[in-house]
């Protein structure tokens, strides 16, 4: 473990869990609906972005994570307070979510949440995130997130960093 660092617990990630900081996207539990003549099957309304601030628009993108090597200090946050940011699973891999509460404008202690292959989350906006956190192999991401003017980053590091010893609860 890096040295004096704060352990973080992982925990499996669920909707009630995860609320302060955003929605869980899941297809199992999603409202379905039958369109193009029956032919495909909608799951409908995952999440919805929150972009609009200062003239912004919805982009997707798709993310190429590199695996991230364990023990993890969690040396930094950022945060969009101009807009949200989904994040999809495309590679068929778990994945780890780490948020934080906001204190007083800065990043509180982190929470980190192990993600199945088939769970994506829609971080709200402002919330403090870690960036991508690709586990076992490179994995790529649909992200749903912000374009336009407006400052819409924010970047804070921790005094004292944060230790995940092992992404698994």
């Amino acid at each position: 473990m890096p040295a004096g660092g704060e352990p973080v617990t992982v925990e499996w990630l669920t909707a009630e869990a995860f609320a302060p900081f955003g929605t869980v996207m899941m297809l199992d539990g999603a409202e379905r609906r039958l369109i193009n003549e029956g032919t495909t099957e909608r799951f409908h309304a995952l999440a919805t972005t929150d972009v609009e601030a200062e003239g912004g628009r919805t982009i997707l993108s798709v993310f190429r994570g590199r695996a991230r090597a364990f023990p993890y200090a969690v040396t930094m946050m950022e945060r969009h307070p101009l807009g949200s940011q989904a994040f999809w699973p495309l590679s068929g891999r778990r994945w780890l979510v780490v948020v934080a509460p906001d204190e007083e404008g800065a990043p509180g202690a982190p929470r980190a949440f192990l993600a199945s292959a088939e769970q994506g989350v829609q971080v709200a906006r402002g919330v403090w995130h870690h960036p991508l956190m690709a586990l076992d192999e490179t994995s790529d991401f649909l992200v749903a997130d912000r374009e336009g003017l407006g400052d819409n980053l924010v970047e804070r590091t921790y005094d004292v960093p944060y230790v995940i010893d092992k992404p698994t609860p």
